[in-house]
């Protein structure tokens, strides 16, 4: 019978046990021992045997480069620097094992020090110095801890390999390893949240912000900027340098700390405060307020408090018709909350170090640093009001319509989230034809009208042909406002762009349906988390996956989509199964069903990108 020598660490001393294979006989041992374990009707916590906190598997390439899979289970990790390999076998050499970097763990043992968690990918190069097919015997090294307080000492396991010596020398296998991983373009959520553990928090917070100031122009956090311009111009008196930019300020200052404290109790429990708020009734709601708002710029009314409360607000925040010091930071947590960025990797690498290290300060500050970068083109359209907006007068009228077109547009773009694209295309079109019949477009030109005149006329002729094509698209079912013929013209091609067949799933239990299918039928998978109030979700489902080189790339994949626009408790639960806090995130299986954590994409990629990210999967 095979025996086993296993070692457990409990309560802080180290305890061996002599058994057979069998988890019941390492199950009787710890409790003979007291260790924690789970028998009938109790509620304490069975640790696993190692085999099954770290299951590894393995496989060799042509090049004699060795792939070490790790399918570590939920509550346990790896140590980086326990992590190694060597070879038994004459003639054969181990070379530089490629390990990834980890996330940066406080732990009890060895202090502050690099773990593994879900999977773990390393790859070992060999050099082969025999003749013809030899089989080597490689010592692989590793260890482990659960979280709820054992540590297991250091596992060796040998495993039998055969590889071709024909390949040999140890340059080209690095080569090979380079050329068969590849590089991806994307950045990954775990090095983001490893990097917060070991560097300083000036720099995490420089390097934060200009990770917001990059978010600042995407279509998520783009609707910022006519809220606030909005409501600066919306000031009944002209507005000074100084004003404009303390409006701003207020916004962004709202902002960023709405967005650090809904960040904190995202990270640290679990909560996501914001996809709470994607609810068609707080959308319908926040669009008739923008709606109301582009009214008032059109002059059809003024908006303005009760004489008697607006009395008391100005002793408070010296309450300026149109809006208020208060008001504004009012909007400020509003847009920040509804409004809000999608996911993208700096602010998931931040939610997953707060919780995985509970570092408030570090974690706290990263966001708070992020709605900075977020803020700053606001800062410099606050500051740049006093200069850019004209006296009061017939100009005036002009810039406040544009704007009110802007908010228009903005209440659009959130009832987008809940209603049907063509709907939606139809609302553009609508707003595009009016926008023309204020520019003039309908108007007879005369003999002595000026150029200008002449000009603006003929963009509202553009204008409104262009609302007319968008009213033909949304009347044949087309959704992009950017390609509203397009199912005219692929009908009349006779192959309209096919998009990729998602297999749809619903929480846990569809996922393990999911990966079984797969399973069977050998092939790798693609999780797709979507959302219909996503922004970003569209325009990676319409620029992405409807492109060729993508779709060629992913036609052996097996695809899987988990729509999670209900937030109800299911979708919940699979979101904090992969440790994520909202779409669009893309995740990678092996045939197996292992997941590729590091290659995981976070926030919209396009085409080129997404291509060259499918390549460098292992």
């Amino acid at each position: 019978m095979h025996i086993r020598i296993i070692s457990y660490a409990l309560g802080g001393a180290f305890f061996c046990l002599t058994s057979a294979t069998s988890s019941a006989g390492i199950a009787d041992a710890l409790e003979k021992l007291g260790g924690k374990t789970a028998g009938p009707g109790s509620n304490e916590v069975k640790f696993l045997d190692p085999e099954d906190a770290f299951r590894l598997t393995h496989a060799v390439d042509s090049s004699g480069v060795v792939r070490l899979d790790w399918a570590i289970e939920d509550g346990y990790y790896l140590y980086r620097d326990k992590v190694s390999a060597k070879s038994n076998a004459e003639g054969i050499t181990v070379g530089a094992i490629e390990k990834p970097d980890g996330v940066m763990k406080d732990d009890p043992e060895f202090g502050r020090v690099a773990i593994y968690k879900h999977e773990l990918a390393v790859w070992v190069p060999l050099e082969i110095n025999a003749a013809g097919i030899t089989p080597a015997n490689l010592e692989i090294g590793y260890q482990g801890c659960a979280e709820d307080g054992i540590c297991y000492p250091p596992i060796k396991k040998t495993i039998e390999i055969l590889v071709d010596a024909l390949i040999a020398p140890a340059a080209a296998v690095e080569s090979s390893l380079v050329r068969s991983r590849g590089t991806s373009p994307i950045l990954s959520a775990d090095d983001v949240a490893g990097s917060l553990g070991s560097r300083s928090l000036p720099v995490i917070a420089g390097s934060f912000w200009v990770f917001g100031l990059l978010l600042a122009f995407t279509p998520c956090v783009f609707p910022m900027v006519p809220i606030l311009s909005g409501i600066i111009v919306g000031q009944r008196e002209p507005v000074s340098v100084k004003r404009g930019l303390s409006l701003s300020a207020i916004y962004v200052l709202a902002v960023a700390s709405t967005y650090a404290l809904v960040g904190l109790a995202a990270g640290l429990f679990g909560h996501n405060l914001q996809a709470s708020f994607q609810q068609p009734s707080v959308l319908i709601g926040f669009s008739l307020i923008f709606v109301a708002l582009a009214m008032s710029m059109f002059g059809f009314y003024e908006l303005q408090l009760p004489a008697s409360l607006q009395t008391r607000l100005d002793q408070l925040s010296r309450t300026q018709d149109g809006g208020s010091f208060a008001g504004v930071a009012i909007m400020g947590i509003l847009s920040a909350i509804i409004v809000g960025p999608c996911v993208a990797p700096p602010l998931a690498g931040a939610l997953i170090y707060l919780g995985q290290e509970g570092g408030p300060l570090v974690g706290g500050t990263a966001l708070f640093a992020l709605g900075l970068g977020m803020g700053t083109p606001l800062l410099l359209v606050g500051a740049s009001a006093g200069r850019l907006l004209p006296s009061a007068g017939a100009w005036m009228d002009v810039i406040k319509r544009i704007f009110g077109i802007m908010l228009l547009g903005v209440a659009i773009s959130f009832m987008a989230r809940i209603l049907p694209g063509s709907v939606i295309l139809a609302m553009w079109a609508v707003l595009i034809i009016v926008s023309a019949s204020f520019l003039g477009a309908l108007d007879q030109l005369g003999s002595n009208d000026s150029d200008w005149r002449r000009l603006y006329k003929g963009i509202g002729l553009s204008m409104l042909a262009y609302g007319a094509i968008l009213m033909v698209g949304a009347s044949i079912g087309a959704k992009d406002p950017l390609r509203p013929l397009k199912p005219l013209l692929g009908h009349s091609a006779g192959a309209a762009t096919a998009s990729l067949a998602f297999a749809p799933i619903k929480g846990m239990g569809g996922l393990y349906a999911g990966l079984e299918r797969a399973r069977v039928a050998g092939r790798p998978v693609m999780l797709d988390f979507y959302a219909d109030w996503c922004v970003e979700c569209k325009y990676l489902e319409r620029s992405t996956f409807e492109h060729g080189d993508v779709q060629s790339a992913l036609a052996n994949v097996f695809l899987l989509r988990a729509d999670v626009t209900a937030n109800d408790a299911s979708d919940q639960a699979l979101l904090k199964h992969f440790e994520l806090f909202g779409p669009p995130a893309v995740l990678f299986f092996d045939s197996a069903g292992v997941e590729h954590r590091r290659h995981r994409i976070l926030g919209f990629v396009g085409p080129a990108d997404f291509t060259a990210h499918l390549g460098a999967l292992p």
